[in-house]
């Protein structure tokens, strides 16, 4: 008898590892398939890279048929920005690199100041 359900037990593991790899547990992956076709998915997948609200996305040329995104971030609390590279293809951040807050006034464009007393 114990033979018999041992034999059961080893009968059914090669099925459920079978079972694991079959694309119903795809479906879950962290893309669907395709290339990054809006610039809403480029800005989600920056957002979800750095932490940081996307001001912006372009297409960009990026090494392949696909080509790629280029998305700004402003990170609030922070004195500085993101600009992220998404790969299209891969949906993957291609690179990414610390920028002046997107959107905010730049150092030129506060009150002008006046000293007196000086020649």
């Amino acid at each position: 008898m114990r033979s018999m359900i041992l034999g059961a037990t080893l009968a059914l593991i090669p099925a459920l590892v079978l079972s694991a790899g079959t694309p119903k547990s795809r479906r879950h992956s962290r893309h669907s398939g395709g290339p990054v076709k809006t610039a809403g998915e480029a800005k989600a997948i920056a957002e979800r890279e750095t932490g940081g609200r996307a001001v912006s996305a372009r297409r960009i040329p990026l090494n392949g048929a696909s080509g790629g995104w280029e998305v700004d971030l402003r990170v609030p609390n922070e004195d500085r920005g993101w600009r992220c590279i998404i790969d299209s293809d891969t949906h993957m951040v291609h690179s990414k690199a610390r920028i002046d807050q997107p959107g905010a006034k730049g150092k030129a464009d506060g009150p002008v100041r006046v000293v007196k007393g000086s020649r």
